[in-house]
């Protein structure tokens, strides 16, 4: 069968193509309309109908509309509540139930040919668990689904066999860890439902000195549950407007990260109540975790070291994104389908080599295509410059993967201040280690090997610890990602760059500037190459030279 995933209500829409019970292809509307997470002026923040990812997705295996059996919409409209029935304080969202109800007619729309009857609702926690349990390796696998919300739910626990779901608990809005989490975001000068990314960050400069406190807030409840709402954040640290800086603000970083490490401390502690929960109910070996807050990976390693589990999976586009990819595998298995398990991030759209060297010849861009780019790119990187990276086809998911990157030097500690400065963003923010696998488990501890999708934190060894200073977080942690023959020319760069160097790691953070959406695309990488200081752009096999882009006394 021939099944597209859509998703489009909250934020980061999305749509995935399922052939044969097959993940062939996924990808974010942002990676198209270059609006990060599909944000708008309200009411109207991310409904954003996947128009050109849908029919990408289709084009990608040569289908037409009619030549789809099914479309999984990982909402269900029938099942949601009026906002202040749950407790929530949102004038718009009869609004979005409204949109809801009509998307088949809509994607029909986008999709001429397509018949609305043949869309099928999914609830949105469902579509969450489903793409964390059906994309795992795992027949056989317990399920955690967190995020802000769905219909009138945010939460599910639940079992996996054979590709059948057992809800086992679920959790009643207005309590949600994800609003939680959202609404400190906002407090801090964050963009909600965006940068939570960030608090996780300034958590680490932080001592959680109001966790006590917390604890009589937010806790599990002993039957699968938890109690959680937005608090009055102000009695911790005063609301932070964003100035671009830090500086002396309210106390600085300080206050702000005090209260950001109490939160994530809270947040890990009931992550492993409500894992220690469903252990008991189920006994797996292997939990698969899914919705926005899967991607704090940071709890993602304190329940894989902590957990009664012994396996803890994470799909890389754990956030609403992926519901577009669970919604669909939801759908195949009612259906009948075998699932296959996730084998790569990389679903997303890739071009030829002749056609990336169409791209630089019609742009009148110098290029070389050498016999040895890794030792190219590797003699480059030792030599401390900086290099784009575009290879293959790009990343499902908010993580850059070695498709879309930023490659660099992890040895001067001056290269984290660096490339944030290249990026426009906060210097408090970390930059990744990729680590070739082999050498992996020498260096970094405390997390899972192989670990493909930059979804958990691991203790840098001391020995190493100054030798790839611009990745180790403050505290003495980072979140790396394995690199093996999957990748193979990003796998022969970093060797070269080891026997230039003698190690076997380089930075890797996103392919873009602050604010906007990962590059997708030749045209966005040669923007960005345009305008960033960035020493070197590979284009598949192909590179181009800011020396010979822009050569001295150029005018």
């Amino acid at each position: 069968m021939r099944i597209l995933g859509v998703n489009a209500l909250f934020h980061d829409s999305s749509a995935a193509l399922v052939v044969d019970g097959r993940t062939v292809a996924a990808a974010e509307e942002e990676r198209f309309s270059r609006r990060k997470h599909g944000k708008r002026p309200v009411p109207f923040a991310a409904w954003e109908l996947p128009e050109r990812s849908m029919r990408w997705c289709l084009a990608s295996q040569g289908l037409e509309p009619t030549d789809l059996d099914l479309v999984a919409y990982s909402f269900d409209p029938s099942l949601a509540l009026p906002a202040a029935e749950m407790g929530l304080d949102d004038p718009w969202d009869w609004l979005r139930i409204r949109y809801a109800e009509h998307a088949p007619r809509m994607i029909a729309t986008a999709l001429p040919g397509l018949d609305p009857s043949a869309v099928r609702f999914v609830p949105h926690e469902v579509a969450h668990a489903a793409s964390g349990a059906l994309a795992s390796p795992f027949t056989t696998a317990s399920v955690l689904s967190l995020d802000g919300r769905g219909e009138r739910s945010s939460y599910l626990a639940g079992r996996y066999v054979d590709g059948r779901l057992e809800v086992l608990a679920t959790q009643d809005l207005p309590h949600s860890l994800g609003l939680v989490y959202e609404s400190l975001t906002e407090h801090l000068g964050f963009l909600r439902s965006s940068d939570e990314y960030k608090v996780m960050a300034l958590a680490s400069y932080g001592t959680p000195r109001f966790l006590s406190d917390l604890r009589q807030l937010f806790y599990a409840t002993g039957d699968g549950g938890f109690v959680a709402q937005p608090p009055d954040w102000s009695r911790w640290a005063p609301r932070r407007v964003d100035d671009g800086t830090w500086g002396e603000q309210h106390g600085g970083l300080v206050e702000h990260a005090d209260l950001a490490a109490s939160v994530q401390a809270r947040l890990e502690e009931i992550l492993l109540d409500l894992a220690d929960w469903l252990h008991r109910r189920t006994g797996d070996q292997a939990l698969a975790l899914a919705g926005g807050t899967a991607l704090n990976c940071v709890a993602n390693s304190r329940l894989w070291r902590e957990s009664r589990f012994e396996h803890v999976w994470v799909q890389p586009a754990a956030g609403d994104a992926g519901t577009a990819l669970g919604a669909a595998l939801h759908v195949a298995a009612a259906e009948g389908e075998v699932v296959e398990p996730l084998h790569t991030a990389a679903l997303g759209r890739g071009w030829s080599d002749d056609e990336l060297a169409s791209w630089l010849r019609r742009a009148k861009v110098p290029f070389e295509t050498p016999d040895d780019l890794p030792a190219e790119v590797a003699t480059v990187l030792a030599d401390d410059g900086i290099v784009a990276w575009f290879d293959g086809r790009s990343e499902f998911g908010p993580r850059a993967l070695g498709q879309r990157s930023l490659l660099a030097h992890p040895g001067p500690l001056a290269n984290l201040d660096r490339l944030n400065d290249v990026k426009g963003r906060e210097q408090f923010r970390p930059v990744a280690p990729m680590v070739l696998l082999e050498r992996a488990d020498e260096i970094f501890s405390g997390g899972p090997v192989p670990s493909p999708y930059m979804l958990f934190v691991h203790d840098v060894s001391p020995a190493w610890r100054k030798r790839i200073a611009a990745v180790v977080h403050v505290d003495g942690t980072a979140r790396i990602q394995t690199v093996d023959g999957t990748t193979p020319r990003l796998q022969e760069t970093i060797r070269a760059f080891e026997h230039l160097t003698g190690l076997p790691v380089v930075v890797n953070t996103s392919l873009n500037t602050a604010g906007r959406p990962m590059v997708d695309d030749p045209r966005d990488a040669l923007e960005l190459f345009g305008s960033a200081p960035v020493d070197v752009l590979t284009l598949g096999p192909h590179l181009v030279r800011r020396a010979h882009l822009f050569p001295v006394g150029r005018s």
